[in-house]
């Protein structure tokens, strides 16, 4: 919903930016409106932009005091704010909530004329803190107080709070530490090893009708795909089978019988040695027998359904082999099939391969690579669980190698076949300056981003991009410094504030 909000709020930005072009201000508006004092100051919780008068003793101020929460850039709806003057007295003065969300009108009687500690404090709920503001200086009269008022807004952009809080809006301070370096590749999800099976008639026969899995069903591993109805000799060869197995025991049995006698007739030496090596062997040959036929007998009965005699006509089952998705599907209700024909090919999608192409001009830059992330149109990027392999051989046609990184319980969306960007992440480098890439605007080829220069003030400042870095940022190699704030979030939406040939009158309920 929120991005929708966007969308709808950007359209009448635009129509109110063409209705401003076509109906000018009167210029003396501007002149009238009375100057007033802007800080901002941040801690870790929250922003306060503050706007008051000059102060001049004795005189009432009222001080518009906006605070948003940093956690969600959010405006504080509840709660108690407090002016405290420090000097060689404390004076103080509060609001117990704010007049409209995130907006704390707080009423001041100025003190006497001379320099001050200036603190505002926030007591919650949610939260409290506290914002040192630093030093200020009552007047004695109103024309030195108008003198002192520094008023260069020349080339900064209005968004107003009130844009801020409803839009999808937040910013940051630039800082410059080591991440790592990220590559870019382009890659293929595939099926882990092993986790690719084909499952093939095991005769030949009919599909029984009602049989048959759809492509991406999943299955479980031992599952019945489908039923095939023996319309060949070999499940009907049972009973000969059992024939043989009964035939092939009462040989063994007379072959031992005989060979208990050749033993008790040579140790009596009534025959020669070589009856009794015959007996041996024959004994030895009957039992090879009833082994091979008690085999061909189980696995027969390993191909039956457990149903029927053995005749033709049977049913005889094929079953997953392993657990996951149906991929490939060439079973049909009532077609026949011959023995090996492919009836479908299973994939497991517990785990899954990605499979990046690495150009050879980046093979130096591989060291330390050992963790990537998947970056797909409409997904969050999604972290690999291990390396599996680098390639150590040049692909001659497109001048690359594979890298292979194993992803854990990839996403129902992620699906094999699918080409995706591998983003490798290497060795950290020096400490440098990276922001979010969301930051970066594209403004007719040039790259910019918009400075935080106050509560509602906003500077254009173009900058020279390096390389990607890790956690979504990207380097920059000059335009910005440590320290200053910047629009990670909604950075067009300024964009198109700052097309406005005019500044926006405040639009604040104070």
């Amino acid at each position: 919903m929120k991005s929708m909000h966007n969308i709808l709020w950007a359209l009448a930005l635009l129509a109110a930016l063409s209705s401003c072009r076509s109906r000018p201000a009167p210029a003396a508006a501007v002149d009238d409106e009375p100057p007033t004092v802007a800080v901002t100051t941040w801690t870790d919780r929250t922003e306060l932009f503050m706007e008051y008068p000059p102060l001049v003793a004795g005189t009432q101020a009222r001080f518009a005091i906006h605070f948003t929460n940093l956690a969600d850039f959010s405006p504080v709806r509840d709660g108690r704010v407090v002016v405290r003057f420090e000097g060689d007295t404390i004076v103080r003065f509060e609001a117990d909530g704010p007049s409209t969300p995130g907006i704390f009108g707080v009423d001041v009687t100025v003190p006497a004329a001379r320099r001050y500690q200036l603190v505002i404090e926030l007591h919650g709920p949610p939260a409290s803190d506290e914002h040192r503001v630093g030093a200020v200086t009552v007047y004695a009269d109103t024309e030195t107080a108008l003198a002192a008022v520094d008023d260069d807004d020349e080339g900064a952009t209005t968004f107003l709070k009130e844009q801020q809080w409803t839009l999808d809006f937040a910013t940051m301070a630039v800082d410059a530490q080591a991440r790592r370096e990220v590559i870019a590749v382009p890659a293929t999800i595939e099926p882990r090893a092993g986790g690719s099976v084909e499952v093939r008639a095991p005769v030949a026969g009919r599909i029984a009708g009602g049989g048959g899995r759809a492509v991406g069903t999943r299955v479980a591993r031992g599952a019945v795909l489908v039923e095939l109805i023996v319309q060949n000799e070999r499940v009907g060869q049972g009973p000969i089978l059992r024939l043989e197995l009964s035939n092939t025991e009462a040989e063994l049995r007379l072959a031992r019988q005989n060979l208990a006698r050749a033993e008790r007739l040579a140790a009596a030496g009534a025959v020669p040695a070589r009856r009794l090596d015959e007996a041996r062997l024959a004994e030895a040959s009957a039992a090879g027998r009833l082994e091979i036929a008690q085999e061909e007998l189980r696995h027969l009965e390993l191909s039956r359904s457990g149903e029927g005699t053995g005749e033709p006509g049977e049913r005889v089952v094929a079953r997953a082999p392993l657990s996951g998705v149906i991929a490939d599907s060439h079973a049909t209700a009532g077609a026949s099939v011959e023995a090996g024909q492919l009836l479908y090919r299973i994939v497991a999608v517990d785990r899954l391969y990605v499979v990046g192409a690495v150009p050879e001009q980046h093979l130096a830059r591989l060291e330390g690579a050992d963790t990537a992330e998947i970056e797909a149109p409409g997904l969050p990027p999604l972290a690999t669980a291990r390396r599996v392999s680098v390639g150590r051989v040049v692909d001659r046609a497109t001048r690359a190698v594979p890298i292979i990184f194993e992803v854990d319980s990839p996403p129902p969306s992620l699906a094999v076949g699918q080409a995706v960007s591998l983003r490798l992440i290497t060795r950290a480098r020096p400490d440098d300056v990276s922001i979010p890439q969301t930051a970066v605007v594209d403004d007719g080829g040039q790259p910019i981003v918009f400075v935080q220069a106050g509560g509602e003030r906003f500077e254009r400042r173009p900058v020279r991009l390096g390389s990607p870095r890790e956690g979504g940022h990207v380097q920059i190699a000059s335009g910005l410094d440590p320290g200053e704030r910047i629009v990670t979030r909604g950075a067009h939406l300024v964009r198109l504030a700052a097309l406005s040939p005019q500044t926006p009158g405040h639009g604040h309920v104070h």
